[in-house]
């Protein structure tokens, strides 16, 4: 059975993804100085103008301003030419305290306070809500292929931007890559869209010519293409105005990007701005480590790990694997393996995963998943081992 599927990407210039690199450039510069914080960040950019806001619970000091204009600029936006100006645009922070309500299930799980055996500093998840995490074997970071190829292609969109490559470039873009499947195994390339912010006086002709040279063919390999490939580069024809000048961005508002490009479920909490007592992030990047490691332990080729979590409750209150009918095993056999092997509470997720030392800023783009050169923790596969016995007991 032959069918298509898509996957989308766009820049760290994209206006959502300014609005991440805001957000999450917040939050590393308060967990640099407490690590005990507790921060919900989002923003908000328009024409001209930046809002920070959210709930912030911490001893730190932070220019946000300042913060916030330096992630602007470091993105590209750092001129009139590009549109917008991190050095000349209105920011404003409303950042307040969290809430008291909220504060005391997470400072202290329910289980602690019901007078369980538990760690004395042992956290109640920081929401309610489930988290997916998915992993197959289609690419070598064992990602789906539509997503995996969508953000290189964005991720080459801003190297050649930056170096000079083509200078003419400004930041915000937008990747698209459809695959042919057949049946299981993804057989070609059918169609790739690009879409570039340029300067006004270069011809479309040019940009169309030096995307595919520069962009498309290092990033796609070349037998996944074929005469009947079909590459769009700025369809509409111009890209002039873009970033917050030309469409107003938000945080968390690229959930689909930021994990596997629609191919498998996604619970609706977003990543950025959110410390890692948050369960919409932690148990999200947790969910993936357990995914990766089944996929990499040779027990599945496709692996979707679900957890769900009451708010002030430690223990996750379900954990389920789907593995698509691709494991000698059962889904049942796989969980159990799954629950000797991995504590997901979220004290333990952030110790495991070294989530108060991560560095989230290089997250905001390019998706938070499959990105083994950031050596984030989630990517490694150093369970496989254990889920094997696991599941042979």
């Amino acid at each position: 059975m032959s069918y298509f599927f898509t996957s989308e990407s766009v820049t760290e210039g994209h206006p959502d993804k300014v609005c991440d690199r805001v957000s999450d450039s917040i939050l590393d510069a308060i967990l640099s100085q407490d690590e005990n914080a507790h921060i919900a960040c989002e923003t908000t950019a328009t024409t001209g103008r930046v809002n920070i806001m959210g709930e912030v619970s911490t001893t730190a000091k932070v220019d946000y301003e300042a913060v916030a204009r330096k992630a602007i600029c470091e993105i590209g936006y750092d001129c009139e030419r590009a549109t917008f100006d991190g050095n000349t645009c209105e920011v404003n922070v409303f950042l307040d305290t969290q809430s008291p309500d909220i504060a005391m299930g997470v400072n202290a799980s329910y289980e602690l306070k019901d007078g369980e055996e538990v760690e004395e500093n042992q956290i109640g998840a920081g929401d309610q809500g489930m988290m997916f995490g998915y992993a197959c074997d289609e690419t070598p970071e064992l990602m789906p292929l539509a997503i995996s190829l969508s953000h290189k292609l964005a991720y080459r969109l801003t190297e050649v931007r930056k170096n000079g490559t083509l200078a003419y470039l400004r930041p915000d873009g937008k990747t698209q890559v459809t695959i042919e499947y057949d049946g299981e195994k993804a057989k070609r390339v059918d169609t790739v869209v690009v879409s570039t912010q340029h300067d006004e006086d270069i011809p479309l002709e040019k940009i169309r010519e030096d995307i595919i040279a520069e962009v498309i063919r290092p990033i796609i390999p070349a037998e996944l293409m074929d005469e009947n490939t079909k590459i769009f580069v700025n369809p509409t024809g111009r890209f002039v105005i873009g970033g917050p000048e030309g469409d107003s961005g938000l945080t968390g508002r690229k959930i689909i990007v930021d994990t596997y490009g629609g191919y498998a479920r996604h619970g609706g909490g977003a990543f950025s701005g959110k410390d890692p007592t948050k369960v919409d992030r932690s148990a999200a990047y947790f969910a993936r480590y357990i995914a990766k490691n089944l996929v990499a332990a040779g027990l599945a080729k496709k692996a979707e790990v679900q957890l769900a979590y009451a708010i002030g409750v430690a223990k996750p209150v379900s954990v389920m694997v789907e593995s698509f009918g691709t494991s000698k095993y059962t889904n049942e056999q796989l969980a159990d393996a799954v629950n000797k092997v991995f504590d997901a509470r979220p004290v333990s997720i952030i110790k495991t995963l070294d989530l108060l030392h991560t560095k989230y800023a290089p997250l905001s783009a390019y998706g938070h998943m499959g990105r083994e050169e950031l050596g984030v923790k989630w990517e490694d596969t150093d369970k496989t081992d254990a889920l094997r016995a696991a599941v042979a007991e």
